[in-house]
């Protein structure tokens, strides 16, 4: 089993926690405002009603493929501020995790695969934004806290790469903790299982196994008395992980 980093597609979605960390909130709450879910400078993505044609196609493809089952879905709120924090077990985790989910999402990806044929055009269209990996990115962080505030939904894989290929949990990093407290926006947590199954670390291409993704209720991330927002985020995350891994290690 290795435990060698990889560049993985949402492997540095949690990389905004050294950016948020190292960004000033001064600078982040300096962003400039622009029309609600219509993102300044935002790239451009596909229309939703295109999204929308193509979901029940990828819920399809992966019910045969990996007999998918999906529970808790009632829990997904419509509306809203949200970040949808999972535990990362393949690279299609993004994908299974939005295919039920009929509201717009946006996810962090590694910058340089947006230079890459095919994936980088195709991760930009369904709604990836690139982040800068090697230095502070200010624009990712903005950006992200602006659509958080403008009611929309963001997925971070807090693990920051795939988990290890018997399905146990890496230590979760405290980005999605950090901009929930500063937003005041709730996360939902979600457990993938059986995904380790179908795309272990170290393979390079998928293989048929059975998928099981839960949406746990939304929870609300809170200060406790004169506790700094640092250490508040080390702490929910640390509950964020309870809840993922509870299920997950069922």
């Amino acid at each position: 089993m290795s435990d060698k980093k990889e560049p993985a597609f949402s492997y540095h979605l949690s990389l905004i926690t050294y950016h948020f960390l190292t960004v000033s909130e001064t600078s982040a709450k300096a962003a400039p405002q622009r029309p609600k879910n219509g993102a300044q400078g935002e790239p451009a993505v596909l229309p939703s009603w295109f999204i929308d044609l193509v979901r029940p196609v990828g819920q399809g493809l992966s019910r045969l493929l990996w007999k998918i089952r999906y529970r808790g879905l009632e829990n997904v709120p419509q509306s809203g501020g949200l970040i949808i924090a999972s535990n990362h077990q393949t690279y299609i985790d993004p994908f299974w995790i939005g295919f039920p989910i009929s509201r717009p999402l946006r996810f962090l990806a590694w910058s340089e695969i947006f230079d890459w044929p095919v994936v980088g055009k195709l991760s930009q269209l369904f709604g990836a934004w690139p982040l800068e990996i090697e230095r502070s990115d200010p624009t990712a962080i903005r950006r992200s806290l602006q659509w958080l505030r403008d009611g929309g939904a963001i997925v971070i894989f807090p693990e920051g790469e795939r988990e290890f290929s018997d399905g146990h949990l890496r230590k979760f990093k405290p980005g999605a903790a950090r901009l929930a407290l500063e937003t005041g926006v709730p996360i939902l947590p979600v457990t993938i299982r059986g995904g380790n199954r179908v795309w272990p670390r170290g393979k390079s291409f998928p293989r048929f196994a059975r998928v099981e993704i839960i949406y746990h209720p939304p929870i609300q991330l809170t200060h406790q008395d004169n506790e700094e927002t640092r250490h508040a985020a080390r702490r929910e995350t640390q509950r964020l992980a309870d809840i993922i891994k509870g299920v997950n290690s069922e």
